[in-house]
């Protein structure tokens, strides 16, 4: 009884004492307005150290040393730009089939090795690039990369494997037929560029073509395009230049080719002049897909900071004046969006939604609304919005060692200057008012447009009609994707 009088009376005493020591009056926060934006944190990057090996290979090292990891990036032009009429889908192919055998291992016992060592290893083709990618603990860097090595310069080609990657491909064609966001954006592209072209053409190819695919087909092309003299190497993580650079001679300094410098014949195609409406039908959709776009600048333009805020302020940002719109206000969609896909010489210009079925014509009307919208004179404060929220989230693209060596990839992909990520935020704050709206007018225009609609068309045809927006052209899956693969007599 003593013993809990006594813990009563300390708390009480204690109690007055801090409350005595209070102001008499806190200040309460004024929770009516945000608090005010601090400064934009700028990006600062370790230095770059540029190497070459003794066969001609381009090495950069970048330290960064918070966690004991490495990534490690081989960037190959051998991608879908490179194919001949005949070879689409070659490149993908030729990437994909490095890790199915190498160097005298199997597909399964490269893939035991690279889990033994805790590493991850990925290959990619894009439109100018292969990507072999090669993530791993510091302590078994080394090992990792005799294996990464391995796979890029000792392929076997496995024919047992050529043949189950054909199907799953030919499986994956088939279920793009039943996919309407595929057919959407296959349909947008092929109208902006043209069916051949290597940024309109599906990666897997074509399923002529892709039958037809033999062993010393993807011998050829690797012959052709893989070699030290167009590649280049990105490593990244707890390494400093002096110890991986022996570690990268003895791996891949011998690595010798044929395979020169190639400039791909990419044709630059002309704007879109007028608008179209391409109604894809698929019959029972669950909703409708819109796609519409126009060709865009390529990555060195010139107004690239006003397009990202221009952006931003139109489909680029949850707060965008396309998904407040379209989402917040009308309820038509899950997500309104709008992007520029810039790659070499010329990109694209892209906006759309998964939209409900029954409100497709309105959707594309409040689209028109607000691609008009954006070319008039947008508010100071909105303007001052976009800028802050792309200066301060861009930090965020550094944090692991694989986006900062997905970033320098980016560099090396586009020729852009080494710095150019330590002026990206003064280059967006410095964008002004008018260099946002000139960059509307300039690349956002309203009259000059191809739209593409997938959905039900017993449903939407005449809410696409009625809006009025230019010719509208009926097309089936087929019409755009071909036929779909058969597989009679392939389950084997």
């Amino acid at each position: 009884m003593k013993r809990s009088l006594f813990t009563f009376c300390w708390f009480f005493v204690v109690a007055v004492t801090l409350g005595s020591a209070r102001p008499a009056k806190a200040q309460t926060p004024d929770r009516s307005v945000p608090p005010p934006v601090g400064p934009a944190p700028r990006v600062t990057l370790p230095p770059i150290h540029t190497f070459t090996l003794s066969n001609g290979l381009s090495v950069w090292v970048v330290e960064k040393h918070q966690v004991p990891l490495v990534q490690a990036l081989l960037l190959v032009e051998a991608g879908q730009a490179y194919e001949r009429p005949g070879q689409y889908g070659l490149a993908d192919l030729t990437a994909d089939m490095l890790d199915e055998g190498a160097a005298g291992r199997s597909a399964l016992e490269l893939s035991d090795a690279i889990d033994y060592l805790g590493a991850r290893f990925s290959v990619s083709a894009s439109d100018f690039l292969t990507t072999v990618g090669l993530r791993v603990p510091t302590e078994r860097f080394e090992e990792a990369l005799g294996l990464m090595a391995d796979v890029t310069l000792r392929p076997d080609f496995p024919e047992a494997d050529l043949e189950r990657l054909r199907l799953q491909r030919l499986t994956e064609m088939l279920r793009r037929h039943d996919e309407p966001t595929e057919i959407a954006g296959a349909m947008l592209y092929q109208t902006l560029f043209g069916k051949d072209h290597p940024y309109a053409r599906y990666p897997l190819g074509r399923e002529d073509d892709l039958r037809r695919f033999t062993t010393d087909d993807l011998r050829a092309f690797y012959a052709a395009h893989y070699g030290p003299a167009r590649a280049a190497l990105i490593v990244v993580g707890d390494v400093t230049p002096d110890e991986v650079m022996p570690k990268l001679e003895a791996a891949l300094g011998a690595w010798t080719s044929e395979a020169g410098p190639s400039n791909p014949d990419v044709p630059v195609v002309p704007q879109v002049t007028g608008r179209t409406v391409y109604l894809v039908d698929k019959p029972g959709a669950a909703q409708s897909v819109i796609r519409i776009g126009r060709i865009g600048p390529g990555r060195d333009t010139g107004d690239y900071y006003a397009i990202q805020v221009m952006n931003t302020i139109l489909g680029g940002s949850f707060t965008s004046r396309l998904n407040q719109n379209l989402r917040e206000d009308k309820g038509y969609t899950y997500g309104a969006r709008s992007s520029f896909d810039m790659r070499r010489k010329q990109g694209a210009f892209v906006a759309g939604a998964d939209v409900q079925t029954a409100v497709t014509g309105p959707s594309l009307a409040e689209f028109m609304k607000e691609l008009r919208g954006i070319r008039e004179p947008i508010p100071a404060e909105e303007v001052d919005r976009a800028k802050n929220f792309l200066a301060m989230r861009f930090p965020a693209n550094f944090q692991a060692v694989r986006q900062v060596a997905g970033r320098l990839a980016e560099l090396e992909n586009f020729d852009l200057p080494l710095d150019s990520y330590e002026k990206y935020t003064d280059g967006i704050l410095a964008v002004t008012g008018e260099a946002v709206a000139e960059a509307a007018r300039k690349y956002v225009d309203p009259d000059n447009l191809v739209l593409v609609v997938v959905g039900d068309r017993s449903v939407i045809e005449e809410q696409v009609r009625a809006q009025g927006l230019g010719p509208v052209k009926i097309l089936s899956v087929t019409d755009v994707l071909g036929a779909p693969p058969e597989f009679s007599g392939e389950s084997d």
